[in-house]
Order: structure tokens, then C-alpha cells, then sequence
């Protein structure tokens, strides 16, 4: 043998695509013999013509598939009018496929072992395109490679949503219900279902944080959202409630936290954390104002506390929404993240529609947003900009809407709670403008239960929110639950 030779295997365009075309037969043949049963079976695999390789079977199941939804009879006599219309049988061996069809499939009994072979054969298939899209994209060059990994990453798992196909498992579904029903009997009256914020008042309206949940925080800026929505991560991060208290059962366990931070750097967050905890002003500790002896005790015993919350945080700017997708996914298989924070909506990026406007484009990273809370299972809060329409309004109090959410109608729509923050000693005009420690939050929107106002303190040198005593001299919640008009 000559040395240096090379052993080459065969050019992949010469490779034949995975098929059956046997298969593809079989369920077409059983189609005809049994119309009715069989196509249920191809809807609920989730097969589409492009499930069939073998083009004149993909033609074919397109016409059928047009026949179902017109609610036609589907037999040889009709499907043969219907191919000759399209001009099937005039085509090399259309005049014998119907007839061919049905000889080669004399029973129906062994239709969804034929659909299952198609569907895998269509998956296999559809992995090789992916492979061949993330070759060309690298081959490019014009996209990191985060963000090749990440559409790779998510084109991958749409092909194994596919793979699960359409229909879920119905008795695992009511049962997993009726347990979650047992459950929230058992809590009784005023039980919290979902992940406790830390902040009993606002739990008392919410229930908590549940799983699969898109939960918008909206206010204008310096109202302060970032300090609520990091509140609420810390509590959750640490089981305790917003006074360093356990929370009840096995809320009181740490759950492990993401933090998408897109404005602020992970040390900014960590000091403002670390000061409110310690009860320290950080402008003071900044500013020289206090001494290491005077605050070094209480920044310890807080920092000895922090140091061991599960809290992840990303501080990238600038993330496309895909890419922070992603990343959320691998912290949810690497750290079974049960939280997922991000600051703020308006700074995420969606390459693939950015050239249609801000508008599309906030609409596109909301419902990846609301998507991911789904694929993920958990609570995702999500921080908003307001437009400037309160301020703008002449009503006097100038109370934030669900139609100011900035950029996009959409955010409102794919919330499922919607919190609009406000604080009345930043309007002159409000009746409660004396009371520098009222902050607002109006359950503005609320899927699954109640809306109203929740009413809580908030110390601004602390960047640090309190439940409102309801003995308090502005007053207990005076405003009853609303009915939720939203979709």
C-alpha cells in the first residue's frame, strides 16, 4: 500500500435521505381502507406532507389532508377524481398508484406501526438539516458562536417536541391535577401554591410565584422595580421572607435563582443586596460616611448569609433572547434553577426580526419569554418599562395602565400577572404624596386569580421593600379584588 494514501468515504450529496417508502405507502393505503381511524392516528403523531420523502406520496397525503379538513368522503373513488384534478395521474405511474396502494396495504391493522416508521424516518431527516444549517453558519462567520449554539441548541429541541408528537398523556394530566388540588386543600385558606416573594402582603394576592408563569413588573423609572424584583430573589434564593424569617414547609429551603441582569453589573447588585441586608446605607459606605467598625459586624453576618444563596447571576449586555434562552436552559439542567429574573424586557435583542421595528421586535422577545417559562417549568419575572403616558394623563393620581406597558400591546397579552409599581411621592398631584414609604403595586392583570392594590413600604436608602402593617396610618388596603377582564 502506498504510504500517505487516503481512504475517502462517499460524497454526502450522493447519500440517500433516511426513508421508508414502503412505510409512506402503508399509511396511505390505510388511509383509503380506513379513513376516519387512520388519519386521527397521523394528526396525533403530529404527520405533514413534508413527513413523506418520496414526492408523489407527499402529493398524495397533501390531498387527503385537504379532504379531512373539507370534511370530504375519502375513498379510492373520490381520491382518484381528486388526483386526476390535480393532474397526479397523469404522471409517470400515477393511472395504478391508487390501485397500487390498495395491494400492497390489504389491511389497516398495521397503520400506526407504518406512521411511526414515517415519523422517525421525517425526524432523522430533520436532524440532518439542523446539522446542515449550524455547518453553514459557522462555515459564514457572521454570527458568535453562542449564538450559532443557541439556535442550534433550540432547533434541536423543536425537533424533540415533535418527536413527543401533539397529544399529551391525559390521565397523567388529570391526575398530576388532582394532586395539585389535594395539595392546595391541604394548604387552606390563605396558602401560598406557588413560590413565596418574601412579601406576605403581596402573596396574600398573588398565591406566589407559580411554575410556567410570565410575571411582568412595570413602573417607571426609579420607582424602583430592579430593588422589588431583587427582593423577591433573594427571598426566594434563600427561604426566608423579606424580614430574614423561614418561610413556611418547603418554601423555607433555599430554591436556586437566575438573575439576567442586562442594566446592572453583578457587583452593583451584589452591593445594593448586601447593604439592604446589613440594614447599611451603600451611599455612606461609598461615600466614606461610615466607619469599618460601625458597619463591619452587620456586612459579615450578611455577606455570610448571601455568600451561600443559590443565586446565578448573568450580567452580559446586549443578549439576543435566543441566546438567553439558552443560557437559562443549561443553568435549568446544571443548577435546577426554580426562578428565573430578568432586567429588563426593553434591553433584550431579537436578531431574527430586528429589521420590522422595536415593535415586532418587543413582541417577538416577549413571547420567547412566555415560551421559555413554559419549556422551563418555572416562574420567569419579567421587568418592563412604562411609557410616559401616566405622566401625561391629567387624571390627578396618574396610575399606571396595562395599555402603558412600553414598545408592544403584546407584553400585556402574554402576561400571565401583570404588577404595576408606583409610588405616590413622585407625584405632587397624588393624594398621598406626604407618605414617602408607600409604594403601590397594582395587580393590574392576574390569569388565575384576583386583581387589586398591594400596598407595602418602601426604604429607599435600603433600596429595600416591607410589608405595610395594616394598622399603618395611611391605611390597610383599601381597594377590594377585582375581577380579571384579561385574556
Amino acid at each position: 500500500m502506498a504510504h500517505g494514501s487516503v481512504t475517502t468515504a462517499a460524497a454526502p450529496a450522493l447519500r440517500v435521505p433516511p426513508h421508508n417508502a414502503e412505510a409512506e405507502r402503508g399509511v396511505l393505503g390505510s388511509i383509503l381502507l380506513d379513513s376516519t381511524r387512520v388519519m386521527d392516528l397521523c394528526m396525533a403523531q403530529g404527520l405533514l406532507p413534508e413527513s413523506f420523502h418520496v414526492p408523489q406520496n407527499r402529493t398524495l397525503f397533501s390531498i387527503l389532508l385537504e379532504m379531512q379538513r373539507a370534511n370530504a368522503v375519502i375513498d379510492m373513488i373520490t381520491v382518484s377524481e381528486r388526483l386526476r384534478a390535480s393532474g397526479l395521474l397523469q404522471s409517470p405511474g400515477g393511472p395504478a398508484l391508487i390501485e397500487a396502494l390498495v395491494d400492497q396495504t390489504p389491511t389497516s391493522a398495521h397503520a400506526e406501526y407504518y406512521i411511526e416508521l414515517v415519523h422517525q424516518k421525517h425526524l432523522l431527516r430533520c436532524i440532518i438539516d439542523c446539522a446542515r444549517e449550524a455547518e453553514s453558519a459557522c462555515y459564514e462567520n457572521r454570527q458568535s458562536a453562542d449564538l450559532v449554539l443557541s439556535g442550534t441548541e433550540q432547533a434541536f429541541l423543536n425537533i424533540t417536541d415533535r418527536q413527543r408528537g401533539f397529544v399529551g398523556a391525559w390521565p397523567k394530566a388529570v391526575n398530576d391535577t388532582v394532586a395539585h388540588i389535594s395539595k392546595l386543600l391541604d394548604l387552606g385558606p390563605g396558602g401560598i401554591s406557588g413560590l413565596p416573594t418574601g412579601l406576605h402582603n403581596l402573596d396574600a394576592k398573588t398565591r406566589g410565584l407559580r411554575a410556567g408563569e410570565m410575571i411582568v413588573l412595570a413602573a417607571r423609572p426609579s420607582m424602583g422595580k430592579t430593588s422589588l424584583a431583587m427582593n423577591i430573589a433573594e427571598c426566594v434564593a434563600l427561604g426566608q421572607d423579606i424580614n430574614g424569617r423561614p418561610l413556611v414547609g418547603d418554601h423555607a429551603r433555599p430554591h436556586p435563582v437566575a438573575v439576567f441582569s442586562l442594566e446592572m453589573s453583578q457587583d452593583a447588585l451584589a452591593l445594593r443586596m448586601l447593604c439592604g441586608r446589613a440594614g447599611v446605607s451603600s451611599y455612606k459606605i461609598e461615600s466614606g460616611m461610615v466607619s469599618a467598625k460601625s458597619v463591619g459586624d452587620e456586612i459579615t453576618r450578611a455577606a455570610s448569609k448571601l455568600s451561600k444563596a443559590p443565586l446565578y447571576v448573568d450580567d452580559t449586555g446586549g443578549l439576543d433572547v435566543m441566546e438567553m434562552r439558552a443560557r437559562a436552559r443549561r443553568m435549568k439542567k446544571k443548577y435546577n434553577i426554580e426562578l428565573v429574573v430578568i432586567d429588563y424586557l426593553q434591553l433584550l435583542n431579537c436578531r431574527d426580526v430586528a429589521r420590522q421595528g422595536r415593535q415586532q421586535e418587543t413582541a417577538a422577545v416577549s413571547a420567547n419569554l412566555k415560551a421559555m417559562a413554559k419549556e422551563l417549568k418555572i416562574p420567569v419575572i419579567v421587568l418592563s418599562q412604562l411609557s410616559r403616558a401616566p405622566e401625561q394623563r391629567r387624571d390627578k393620581n396618574e396610575r399606571p395602565k396595562l395599555s402603558d406597558l412600553r414598545d408592544s400591546g403584546a407584553i400585556e397579552q402574554d402576561a400571565d400577572v401583570a404588577l404595576l409599581l408606583r409610588r405616590p411621592c413622585r407625584n405632587p398631584n397624588d393624594d398621598e404624596y406626604e407618605d414617602k414609604l408607600l409604594a403601590i403595586v397594582d395587580v393590574a392583570k392576574h390569569r388565575n386569580g384576583p386583581t387589586g392594590e398591594v400596598r407595602l413600604n418602601f426604604n429607599e436608602t435600603l433600596t429595600r421593600f416591607y410589608d405595610r402593617a395594616p394598622d399603618h396610618s395611611a391605611g390597610a388596603d383599601a381597594e377590594p379584588d377585582r375581577e380579571d377582564s384579561g385574556p
